[in-house]
C-alpha cells in the first residue's frame, strides 16, 4: 500500500514495476543486474484516486503521462534495486500529493492610479534622456 495522503492510498495491485538495466554507475555488476525501476500507474482507471485529483493530473501536461493516462516514473539514481524502488515510489507520491492540493484561484488586480502615474513619468523621463542623445542637426 502506497500512502500518499491520509485519504489517498494506492494498493500494490495498481502499481506496475519493471526492473531494467541502469544507465548509471554500477561497477562490475553494471551489465549483469537490472537495478533501474520503471514504475507505472494507470491514472485513467485507478479507483484509488479521487476524481478532482485525477483530472488535475491528466490535464497537468506532465511529460511522464502518456496519451492513455498512464504515468511512468523511471528511477536509476542509486546502485541498488531497493533504493531505486523507494525513490520511484516517493517521486510518484510527490506528483500525486502536488495534484491533490487545489490551486488557489487568481484574483485579478489593477495597478493603482499612483503606480500608473509613476510608470508614465518614468517613460517620459527615459524619452527625455534618449532625446538628449540625438544629434541636434548638421552644423558643417
Amino acid at each position: 500500500m502506497l500512502e500518499i495522503t491520509p485519504t489517498i492510498r494506492i494498493p500494490e495491485s495498481e502499481l506496475d514495476e519493471r526492473f531494467v538495466r541502469s544507465p548509471g554507475p554500477g561497477g562490475q555488476n553494471v551489465n549483469k543486474l537490472a537495478t533501474a525501476v520503471q514504475l507505472s500507474l494507470d491514472l485513467q482507471h485507478s479507483p484509488s484516486l479521487p476524481e478532482p485529483v485525477r483530472m488535475r493530473l491528466l490535464s497537468s501536461g506532465d511529460r511522464r503521462i502518456d496519451g492513455d493516462g498512464v504515468i511512468h516514473i523511471q528511477a536509476h539514481r542509486f546502485r541498488t534495486r531497493e533504493r531505486n524502488r523507494a525513490d520511484a515510489r516517493a517521486r510518484l507520491a510527490a506528483v500525486i500529493r502536488r495534484a491533490s492540493q487545489t490551486p488557489k484561484p487568481r484574483k485579478p488586480t489593477r495597478p493603482s492610479r499612483a503606480a500608473r502615474r509613476r510608470r508614465l513619468d518614468e517613460k517620459k523621463q527615459r524619452g527625455r534622456i534618449k532625446a538628449l542623445r540625438r544629434s541636434v542637426g548638421s552644423s558643417d
